[in-house]
């Protein structure tokens, strides 16, 4: 009768078989355990709450953006009630064009919410507004104006020779002439903002420099507050109430961006 001895496995064996079963083995993770462990630490990262300040400062500036919306929606009431009360306001447009400078302060206080949002004032939107509001309404009213007088002049220019043989020629120079006031106009008030000592003149002479020179944020201008009119003649209320202060503050950053040399020193682009 034979009898088999069963094999007992040996103390390093049963070492051996019990690390390569758990996947260790001389404590290497190898290439995938590797991959895993730094995927591991990409998502604790992600899923690691924000800072308390990270919300404070979400939650600040859409406060500031909706109040902002708010006071614009205020300040400029009288061109507003205008707009919804005459069915017609293209056959009404040097009425509407002039009603257009209540406008002016108001675009004012709303840069001096935005350059405000980067200073010390944080949230605040009261106080810098109607301060930029009071500072610059004058000199506001005045670049509006002339802009806007420039601007009829040359669409009613515009129109008269457009009927002309040779007036199609020109039309480029008057659509080209009208985008280059537009902008002079909201790089005067930003200016008058940032600026508030300074004299007109010395601001807008070299905004026409400037502008001209990088007028890719001029076009970049033009096509954003297009967007802003004609959302908030075709959606009053997201118009006004949403997305004016977004669009403004791109209008804002650009025009500053492109007028950084005759800014104050301590300015922050």
């Amino acid at each position: 009768m034979e009898t088999t001895a069963a094999a007992v496995p040996s103390r390093t064996d049963t070492g051996r078989d019990t690390n390569m079963s758990s996947g260790r083995w001389g404590d290497d993770p190898g290439p995938s355990g590797g991959r895993d462990s730094a995927s591991g630490g990409v998502v604790r990262a992600l899923l690691r709450p924000a800072a308390q300040s990270t919300y404070e400062n979400i939650f600040g500036t859409v406060y500031v953006g909706l109040m902002v919306n708010l006071l614009l929606v205020v300040t400029c009431s009288p061109l507003l009630v205008a707009l919804a009360i005459v069915r017609d306001p293209v056959a009404s447009w040097p009425f509407f064009l002039a009603l257009s400078c209540v406008c002016a302060p108001a675009l004012a206080g709303a840069f001096g919410c935005f350059k405000a949002l980067g200073d010390d004032d944080g949230s605040a939107v009261l106080r810098p507004f109607w301060r930029a509001y009071r500072s610059a309404a004058r000199r506001a009213l005045g670049v509006w104006a002339a802009g806007s007088a420039i601007v009829a002049v040359l669409l009613v220019d515009g129109v008269v020779l457009a009927r002309t043989a040779w007036g199609g020629a020109l039309v480029p120079f008057f659509v080209t002439t009208s985008a280059l006031v537009v902008a002079v106009v909201v790089g005067a008030v930003v200016m008058v903002v940032e600026r508030p000592d300074a004299r007109l003149r010395e601001l807008v002479r070299p905004s026409i420099y400037l502008l001209a020179r990088r007028w890719y944020l001029v076009v970049m201008n033009l096509v954003v507050l297009t967007l802003a009119v004609g959302i908030a003649l075709l959606k009053p209320a997201i118009g006004l109430l949403v997305v004016c202060s977004p669009l403004l503050y791109v209008v804002w950053a650009n025009t500053r961006y492109a007028l950084a040399p005759i800014l104050p020193d301590d300015h922050e682009c």
